[in-house]
């Protein structure tokens, strides 16, 4: 029987991260809910093996229930009906599989009903769903909002909510409007407070909400009158049971059709206040966005599994001319890069997901101790990690996705093309995933400052320092990266050297796109030293691909003159 998770060795591979024993130490607090919990883990081999457990039971469900119904959902769509959205009808299979499966709250503490997971296996969980189908992956990923509530809501909401996500109802984050999308300084959906009722309330309009008629979502809304900045926004807190929003329509997409997209009318909607006023764009969005993104990578990575997995089944079925088209090297280049992207972006996915583990759990820590000082100094260092490693992630991970997608159609030749064929979808359902929760864009925008700054740069030196390839083949490779991070430095150098910001965020693109190539490469590098039966085929055409596209962005910079600028604006 097929299972998406044991199917794919390459994802329990990361169950062995550098870092992991030490997000169990943190995570775990000491095993102490093992005093209360029986199902709580004992040891780090216990909560592995505990990992491992969930890990099954979802690739099951997700190979056996999501998958075969994935089709259905997309040609069926949810609906309209009284100003409420209704899922496909597969859909409510879907959630009833994860729900009895026990994969919602996963990821919250056991007091409130979760299974207290590390963000690292969540990603794993995310990951495998979204192979099986990305548009439902979004339903059951959103449940991620409840560590926004629980990291920033008071106790009595953490007891009010968290439990009723942990028995698999659903969260949206209702952020975008007609006239504010990436630019959220522009939210005006207003909040006004009823001292009648002692309670705050809701008036406008919400756009492009995705799984937006859901239980529970969280929303940003302008708190402080006469602003028109981030600084009026606050986050709230909207309980479906109350009333007060309806669907005004939901969005006919070019994919991930599962997946409502909800334009939400607020009627005097009764909301309590999530944290403190003002903070919500400035702190909460922040955290919540980011959470998002790391969600889409798995999401991205999940979806480049399936798209290779496709492309391969098809190339050793299909013959032309006398011989199996995987024979041929047009196709085997395409699906040696199929494999080194999605090999090289998982890497990343999971370190990212590593770092982000360690300074959230020593966030929590902090709600009931004092940190040490070594504490609180690994607590800064991975955060920024953490900051600088997100938009890499969900940036080339969602572009790889799309890639990947397209090859496979490629590989498919005119078949590829009708809609019968699974491949069609997964790239109708890609091509989202490098625009929402910010797109690839502005995922440069916000790694950019790490890499003008030399953070990166000292980040990279940093990994090469602490590789010791275990073959003469990883040798190789990594003296090939050392040549790479020369040519890097020095284009970095060229571009802060023109001093015009105008033409650094010209050329910020190819350095974000540099940086990531780099850092997948000695990620690869890595794994491949520890699993070259998994990833040595993968570290070779990586590093060959990531050599052909530094060296050509180089050029660029290298050649680049600002005052021929304007040459490039559109008229």
């Amino acid at each position: 029987m097929a299972n998406y998770y044991t199917d794919h060795p390459e994802i329990a591979f990361h169950l062995n991260h550098p870092l992991m024993a030490r997000i169990v130490e943190l995570k775990e607090k000491g095993f102490a809910d093992a005093k209360e919990y029986d199902y709580a883990p004992v040891d780090l081999g216990d909560a592995i093996e505990n990992y491992k457990a969930i890990l099954d039971i979802t690739g099951d469900v997700a190979a056996n229930i999501i998958a075969p119904n994935s089709e259905s959902v997309d040609l069926e769509g949810p609906h309209l009906e009284n100003g409420r959205m209704i899922y496909a009808s597969k859909t409510f299979e879907n959630l009833d599989a994860t729900r009895k499966a026990g994969l919602w709250g996963v990821s919250m503490p056991r007091r409130y009903g979760g299974l207290n997971l590390p963000n690292i296996v969540f990603s794993m969980l995310s990951e495998v769903i979204s192979a099986s189908d990305a548009g439902f992956q979004n339903i059951w990923s959103l449940q991620s909002c409840i560590d926004t509530l629980y990291e920033f809501g008071s106790e009595e909401q953490r007891q009010k909510y968290i439990p009723r996500i942990c028995a698999g109802e659903g969260m949206s984050m209702d952020l975008t409007e007609p006239d504010a999308g990436s630019d959220l300084q522009r939210v005006m959906l207003k909040a006004t407070f009823d001292e009648k009722e002692n309670c705050w309330r809701l008036n406008g309009v919400k756009r492009f909400i995705t799984n937006g008629d859901s239980d529970i979502h969280l929303v940003l809304a302008r708190s402080e009158e006469g602003t028109k900045d981030g600084r009026g926004l606050s986050m709230f807190i909207y309980d479906k049971r109350n009333g007060g929003v309806n669907v005004r329509h939901i969005e006919h997409k070019l994919g991930i059709h599962g997946s409502p997209t909800c334009e939400l009318t607020y009627k005097n909607a009764k909301a309590e206040l999530c944290g403190s006023t003002r903070l919500g764009l400035i702190k909460y969005v922040m955290a919540l966005m980011n959470g998002a993104r790391l969600g889409i990578a798995a999401q991205s990575v999940g979806l480049s599994q399936e798209a290779y997995n496709e492309g391969l089944a098809y190339a050793r079925e299909r013959q032309q001319f006398g011989d199996k088209i995987i024979n041929f090297p047009a196709v085997f280049d395409m699906l040696s890069r199929m494999k080194a992207k999605l090999d090289a972006g998982r890497s990343l996915l999971y370190q990212t997901a590593a770092y982000v583990d360690i300074y959230k759990c020593l966030e929590d820590i902090a709600r009931d101790r004092a940190l040490t000082p070594e504490e609180k100094q690994e607590l800064k260092k991975y955060q920024r990690l953490a900051d600088a490693f997100t938009p890499l992630a969900k940036g080339m991970n969602s572009e790889y996705a799309n890639q990947n997608a397209y090859d496979a159609i490629s590989i498919h030749g005119g078949s590829g093309f009708i809609m019968e064929y699974k491949c069609q979808r997964l790239y109708r359902d890609a091509r989202i995933f490098s625009i929402y929760e910010g797109t690839t864009q502005l995922q440069v925008v916000a790694a950019i400052r790490y890499i003008i700054n030399g953070t990166m740069l000292q980040n990279i030196k940093e990994m090469v320092e602490s590789l010791t390839p275990a073959s003469p083949v990883g040798e190789g490779l990594l003296k090939r990266v050392d040549k790479m991070v020369e040519i890097y430095e020095e284009a970095l150098a060229t571009v802060k050297a023109l001093d015009n910001q105008d033409a650094i965020d010209f050329l910020s693109r190819r350095l974000y796109d540099m940086t990531c190539e780099i850092v997948m490469s000695l990620l690869i590098i890595r794994d491949a030293a520890q699993a070259p039966e998994l990833f040595e085929k993968s570290a070779v055409v990586y590093v060959a691909m990531a050599e052909e596209d530094v060296a050509g962005k180089a050029a660029y910079i290298r050649n680049f003159d600002p005052a021929t600028l304007d040459s490039f604006r559109a008229e």
